[in-house]
């Protein structure tokens, strides 16, 4: 009977972290103008000093950024700007000039890289 008791309370416990950790993640899409293996090593380690930003990923073919972030630290506006100030474009949010100038050459917009 105690086993029992035992066994359905960490049950309990394990469903209400489970649901905890829900709450204080979200994840979002980004459209990006990444082209290369270059650029998701900058955008990814760009967002992984970025406040609330757990993790993200860069998928070049698609070009589409998913970041998974705590929506308490951050949202996802300053997630688009965050990608803006790495030099790229955030969906309808531009690159920033002066990170964009600062990207390689074979990362800016109509570029052909051959390091996909």
């Amino acid at each position: 009977m105690k086993t029992k008791l035992i066994l359905s309370l960490i049950a309990l416990i394990l469903i209400f972290k489970a649901n905890a950790q829900d709450a204080t993640t979200a994840e979002l899409k980004i459209k990006t103008s990444a082209i290369c293996s270059m650029c998701k090593t900058t955008i990814e380690k760009y967002m992984a000093f970025e406040k609330g930003v757990k993790k993200s990923s860069l998928d070049v073919d698609s070009k589409m950024l998913t970041v998974s972030y705590n929506p308490q630290k951050t949202t996802p506006e300053k997630l688009r700007i965050a990608v803006s100030k790495s030099g790229y474009d955030a969906d309808d949010v531009k690159a920033d000039p002066k990170a964009y100038k600062k990207l390689d050459e074979c990362c800016k917009k109509g570029k052909v890289c051959t390091d996909k």
